[in-house]
């Protein structure tokens, strides 16, 4: 099973399309710089807007006035458009009926051959703000309703007149760009794209003079490919292929990035296509881009190297042989995430091969992918466990697994693996498929316990520390009081310095308890705070049940780790079917990890009978999460050999 592709690889691809389309917009911006306004500031865009779709409105002619009007009108709104947060308002303004207007030129006669003013300007200033205004994925029906689509098309073929200059390139450019945006995850205005004639002219404009129109025109092709089987099998039937491979040879970074991207989408599920891109010669240069300085391109170029892998047991050999295995093995040390991803991906297709297995190894790929295994990120786990287990088939690597200690993470990913699964059933809709996961989890814990108890007894006193009984509430060598409920309880600094950092930031911090004789301890009771005192003097005490709350109440906030845990264990004894919801709740305030341990157990043990009970399945879905870290704390150093589940 391949990874699952986003349309432009995710959200930073996304946001690279919007700054493409600000690409050398530093001379419009000499040209007019609308200041966004302030104060009312929605009114005053509204008003704005309003004033630039009048002047669009009434110049659609060829008089030069109405053009260098109409030019600087698309020019203001698509300032304003860069900021995605105003786009709305141009939106709700009536800009785009306006703009889709002037995507076309005026209508002339046939016997005027004069130079036309701001030729192909209105229209590339156009398509520059229908483009950023398409970025938000809500306007896009309504800008392809307004006419937009076949109108770019038209734009797409500006160059056929036999005139070449840059305004023609910027305007082609700025068509293709918008219809990439218009298109971006939207499967209707894909083929909508296809229906009105688009995908022909974009793969001509990859043979384009202008590096910046072929770079355009891959990346429309590239969103259009995407989840669109018709249209993959017109950008293949229209010959797109021969080009974009000579493309993945450029040494222009923008190039060969949208060209592997467009290859991506286009055999991604398409078996048959896959073939026909090995067939057309990819294989290499795509190997090639595994070392490119750009990760972009190495992240897409792993990503189809693993596709290309999946095709037959042939390919695997010829894209070891071609030299992929050590650029992918330097991959998987990156610190981009998505690139380790990626080459862990295409290493694990590359290892269902027995005749990979051992090469990978012996160039280094065992180490790096155990140690992706301790990642946080499931799918690249599961990708490098992949891998890891097809180099285990290989006899040749069980002396260098065993080495590693290979063996004992791979059984670990088993056991990971399973506990997943019975999470899966503790939170399915299946009562009788929670109650069976409950009970496999509780006799799962009560192994992990036996093998790594989580939490160890509060630590025994230490004599040099506590000052003892015969000192609590003593006023021989006390040099602080404390008034709690109007009554003095005497103390001594150095012991209370010694038991806890919250009194050590009290006396020795910027406090005004610091130089005191006398302090005030509002809302505790007098019983509480003396037994708590007695604890910080003697490190032991008997906790009553009725006062075991209000007690870790305390100890919590004067942070008193060991009487919280004798808190937590009194509390524990107590806990029962009605009040294990209270119980919980108690243990994620005061942060008690044993007494939250306790419930969890509790809960798994008399599951069937919690389940029965009303609002005690929004409790179960609480504690699915703390039960994944309860095993993780458990078994922090796991033994997986003592672990079946």
């Amino acid at each position: 099973m391949e990874p699952e592709r986003s349309q432009d690889r995710g959200l930073p691809e996304r946001k690279g399309q919007k700054r493409k389309l600000e690409e050398e917009i530093e001379e419009e911006r000499q040209e007019i710089s609308p200041a966004v306004p302030f104060g009312d500031a929605r009114q005053a865009l509204l008003y704005e807007v309003a004033a630039q779709v009048n002047i669009l409105n009434s110049t659609f002619s060829w008089n030069e006035a109405d053009r260098a009007a109409a030019k600087r009108a698309t020019h203001v709104l698509a300032e304003f458009a860069k900021n995605e947060e105003l786009v709305n308002v141009i939106v709700e303004g009536g800009a785009v009926p306006a703009l889709v207007k002037h995507l076309q030129a005026p209508q002339s006669s046939e016997a005027d051959r004069n130079p036309k003013p701001f030729e192909h300007e209105v229209e590339k200033g156009s398509a520059f703000a229908l483009g950023l205004l398409a970025v938000k994925p809500e306007h896009q029906q309504l800008i392809v309703d307004a006419g937009a689509l076949s109108l770019l098309v038209d734009l797409l073929k500006r160059h056929k007149n036999g005139s070449s200059s840059r305004a023609v390139n910027s305007v082609i450019r700025r068509a293709a760009d918008a219809i990439t945006n218009l298109a971006h995850e939207n499967s209707s205005i894909k083929t909508r794209v296809r229906m009105e004639g688009g995908i022909p002219p974009l793969v001509e404009l990859l043979e384009f003079i202008d590096t910046k129109v072929q770079r355009a025109a891959a990346g429309a092709l590239r969103t259009l490919a995407f989840k669109n089987d018709d249209n993959k099998k017109q950008i293949v039937e229209f010959n797109a292929l021969p080009t974009l491979i000579l493309m993945l040879r450029s040494e222009d970074v923008a190039i060969h990035y949208e060209a592997v991207g467009v290859i991506g989408n286009l055999v991604h599920s398409s078996p048959n296509i896959k073939k026909e891109v090995l067939a057309a010669g990819a294989l290499q240069p795509v190997i090639g881009l595994l070392s490119s300085c750009c990760s972009e391109s190495q992240r897409e170029a792993a990503l189809l190297v693993g596709q290309f892998a999946a095709t037959d047991s042939d390919c695997k050999v010829h894209i070891v042989q071609r030299g992929a295995v050590q650029p992918l093995i330097e991959m998987l040390q990156s610190p981009d995430l998505q690139l380790r991803e990626m080459s862990a991906f295409a290493l694990g297709r590359l290892a269902q091969d027995l005749h990979n297995q051992a090469g990978i190894a012996h160039n280094g790929g065992l180490v790096p992918l155990l140690k992706l295994l301790d990642s946080k990120n499931g799918s690249l786990q599961h990708n490098a466990a992949f891998a890891l287990y097809g180099l285990a088939d290989n006899e040749d690597n069980v002396s260098d697994f065993i080495r590693v200690g290979g063996v004992q993470k791979l059984q670990w990913r088993v056991y990971c693996s399973r506990l997943e699964l019975l999470l899966g059933l503790l939170g399915s809709a299946n009562p009788k498929q929670q109650i069976d996961g409950a009970v496999a989890l509780y006799k799962l814990a009560n192994k992990a316990m036996t093998l790594s108890p989580v939490d160890a007894a509060p630590p025994s006193p230490t004599p040099q520390v506590y000052l003892g009984e015969q000192y609590v509430n003593n006023a021989t060598l006390s040099d602080v009081t404390f008034l709690v409920e109007g009554r003095r309880f005497y103390a001594h600094r150095i012991c209370l310095l010694a038991s806890s950092d919250a009194f050590r930031a009290m006396f020795d911090g910027g406090y005004r308890e610091k130089d005191a004789r006398d302090i005030e301890i509002p809302n505790i009771r007098w019983e509480v705070f003396e037994l708590m005192m007695r604890f910080i003097y003697t490190g032991s005490i008997d906790i009553s049940l009725d006062i075991a709350q209000d007690l870790l109440r305390a100890a919590d906030q004067y942070l008193l780790e060991g009487l919280k845990r004798l808190c937590e264990y009194t509390i524990a004894q107590d806990i029962s079917l009605e009040n294990v919801a209270s119980m919980y709740e108690l243990s994620e305030a005061f942060h008690a990890i044993s007494l939250r341990h306790t419930c969890i157990l509790f809960i798994l043990e008399q599951f069937d009978k919690l389940n029965a009970k009303p609002r005690h399945s929004h409790l179960i879905q609480r504690i699915i999460p703390e039960i994944r870290n309860y095993f993780s704390k458990a078994l922090a150093k796991p033994n997986p050999h003592n672990l079946r589940l």
